[in-house]
């Protein structure tokens, strides 16, 4: 990417309007020896940014193109293949780069796998690389029969362009960070199905974690049942796309017809063997911290609680405890005392040697 490209909106509305935040601009001119100071209102700046959204929303709608194609039967028809495909995953039946799980997403590979996100050991955009050849389990024949020759009849994606197809499937609160497609790896344009349930893809946003956040993106697309968005250009290439966890409100899947450049780089089998160890390992290691786990598909639905609610909830609790007066506090006290002088049945005392030892 070139370097006066941006990925983040704020990057480029920081480096162009530095001072927007300030509510008054101050500039010095001398005047006969006298100082006079004149205050601008930050009106033009707040025009100037909301100009700059709308800009870049353009510059976002012009690389993106949506189409409807697959009926509701279509759809049940698919989504019942979906289903074997999970079942299978499930069941073991795949290999081991077919299928990646992350809390509330599932991601299946197929054609061609690739390394992203945590799994890279060293990371950053740029660093992606597909598995070697055989990794992952071919495209299934459902794919081209229901999805790809049916995209082809259509005329929204030539013959022979996919050889990479991706299902995710997404439970209520899942999410997909903002990212960019690998350019290096994957050609344009970036060709997406979706089905299950209606969705949004958004366009310029931040994600921020513990609590999740994310910022107001640049654009909302919404995205129906059965319809095909297609990226390319700007939409692909200068601004990063995400799924928010508060649009997926029901489960969604999508497939992701893509197809790799043919000088996309490669890991070599023996570090394709030790990232897979390091990575068994990682998930090893916190198999027993997350077993014990299960998420709450309505988790993103629900208002989160921060400290400083937790914090409100404290001082009125407080304040209820001691408009009630005294009796409850000294009913306390005399449950503690009580319990403090109780003494069980038939309890005999026994005495024993506890030998010291020197540290």
């Amino acid at each position: 990417m070139a370097a006066n490209h941006f990925t983040d909106l704020r990057e480029k509305l920081k480096s162009m309007t530095p001072h927007r935040d300030n509510y008054k601009k101050v500039s010095h001119h001398r005047d006969g020896g006298s100082e006079k100071r004149k205050y601008q209102d930050s009106g033009d700046e707040v025009c100037e940014y909301e100009e700059l959204r709308e800009s870049e929303a353009r510059k976002v709608k012009g690389g993106i193109t949506q189409v409807c194609v697959f009926t509701p039967e279509e759809c049940t028809r698919i989504e019942e293949k979906i289903d074997e495909v999970v079942a299978n995953g499930n069941e073991g039946l795949y290999k081991e780069h077919t299928v990646d799980r992350a809390p509330l997403r599932n991601k299946y590979f197929f054609g061609e796998g690739y390394t992203y996100g945590a799994q890279l050991e060293k990371r950053g955009p740029g660093q992606e690389r597909l598995y070697s050849k055989g990794e992952v389990d071919e495209i299934p024949g459902w794919v081209y029969e229901l999805v790809i020759n049916r995209l082809v009849a259509q005329g929204v994606i030539a013959e022979g362009f996919v050889n990479s197809a991706v299902i995710n499937d997404y439970q209520p609160g899942g999410c997909i960070v903002s990212h960019v497609d690998p350019k290096h790896i994957f050609e344009r344009p970036i060709v997406s199905v979706s089905f299950f349930s209606d969705s949004a893809l958004c366009f310029g946003c931040k994600f921020q974690f513990k609590p999740i956040r994310v910022s107001e993106p640049v654009l909302y697309l919404p995205v129906r049942r059965g319809s095909v968005t297609m990226l390319s250009g700007y939409a692909a290439d200068d601004i990063t796309h995400c799924i928010r966890p508060q649009d997926i409100k029901k489960r969604r899947a999508v497939i992701i017809l893509r197809k790799t450049r043919p000088n996309a780089p490669r890991l070599e089998a023996n570090s394709m063997s030790s990232s897979a160890n390091s990575l068994t390992e990682r998930r090893r290691m916190l198999k027993a911290k997350r077993s014990h786990r299960k998420a709450d598909p309505n988790a993103a639905h629900r208002p989160r609680i921060l400290e400083m609610d937790k914090e409100q909830q404290r001082r009125s609790l407080l304040s209820r405890q001691q408009s009630h007066g005294d009796g409850g506090l000294e009913n306390s006290w005399r449950t503690a005392e009580a319990a403090s002088h109780y003494t069980p049945p038939h309890r005999v005392p026994t005495h024993r040697r506890v030998k010291m030892r020197r540290h």
